[in-house]
């Protein structure tokens, strides 16, 4: 006699979380596609190099999460991410570092920030599937970029970043990334097309100030409008020592004042040949 069938045979698995991965380094698209599609509940339904093809990836394929980095050719990831957010939780997977981009990142949608480097492969994985729940994640620089803001709001009587539900326009004017309006979401993958990358257009090359990884990190925080209090309170360390910073980077930007160093530093000095858009 046979035994009766049990109520947990011919079960079909959970269904998988579908992904699209968007990058334009193809060697970083097949190193998550692979990391990814070893998971049992993880499928990556597609990939993507720019912008345009991540909508049109996600557009067809309805994913769960879309991963997006910031800088790549044609839209970027900040152009696209307004579009995309429509159609699934994204969450920043990038190199990009700049307090600017996460700030600007978390006002037009993203549900979390991570930078490479930052992370495991199982915080990756595990970041993924809270994000598809709705539980937002940010490794250590997105956090500090969000902390900064939020400490900002508060020295100044000002409001919660826009990522966090609320507007601040003091936060939008000095930040450097381009606040050209953000169109409706397009009828067509064509009127994406159109959109002109915003962060490839406001994004200065700092490297020829030759900071330091602290004096960058500073020099985020006097562009954001924070003051020496507020600087040593984020970075843990004294007011004398932010001191000592900011007159090694006043040195090195050539500059005299907060405000001519931040307006070269956010490459909107004149003469710079960048300006806010």
């Amino acid at each position: 006699m046979q035994p009766p069938p049990s109520p947990f045979q011919n079960v079909p698995p959970p269904p998988s979380l579908r992904v699209v991965v968007a990058d334009d380094n193809p060697v970083v698209r097949a190193g998550l596609t692979a990391l990814l599609s070893g998971r049992e509940d993880i499928a990556v339904v597609a990939e993507a190099a720019d912008g345009r093809e991540a909508y049109e990836a996600a557009h067809a394929h309805r994913p769960d999460v879309v991963l997006l980095d910031v800088r790549m050719p044609g839209v970027d990831g900040i152009s696209a991410l307004p579009y995309l957010v429509g159609i699934a939780p994204v969450v920043m997977l990038t190199y990009s570092r700049e307090s600017e981009i996460v700030q600007e990142a978390l006002r037009r949608g993203a549900g979390g920030y991570l930078v490479h480097g930052e992370f495991t492969a199982d915080q990756l994985v595990s970041a993924i599937r809270d994000i598809k729940e709705g539980r937002a994640h940010f490794t250590s620089t997105a956090a500090g970029a969000l902390l900064a803001q939020l400490r900002q709001g508060q020295g100044t009587g000002g409001a919660l970043p826009d990522g966090l539900g609320m507007a601040n326009t003091t936060s939008r004017a000095q930040s450097g990334i381009s606040r050209s309006p953000i169109p409706p979401p397009p009828t067509s993958v064509e009127n994406l097309s159109q959109l002109q990358p915003a962060v490839a257009q406001s994004s200065p090359d700092r490297s020829r100030f030759r900071l330091s990884a602290r004096e960058a990190e500073i020099m985020d925080l006097i562009a954001s409008g924070m003051n020496n209090q507020q600087i040593a309170a984020t970075c843990f360390i004294s007011e004398k020592t932010v001191k000592n910073h900011i007159n090694r980077i006043f040195a090195k930007l050539h500059s005299t004042s907060r405000s001519e160093a931040a307006a070269k530093w956010l490459g909107t000095a004149p003469g710079s040949g960048r300006g806010l858009g």
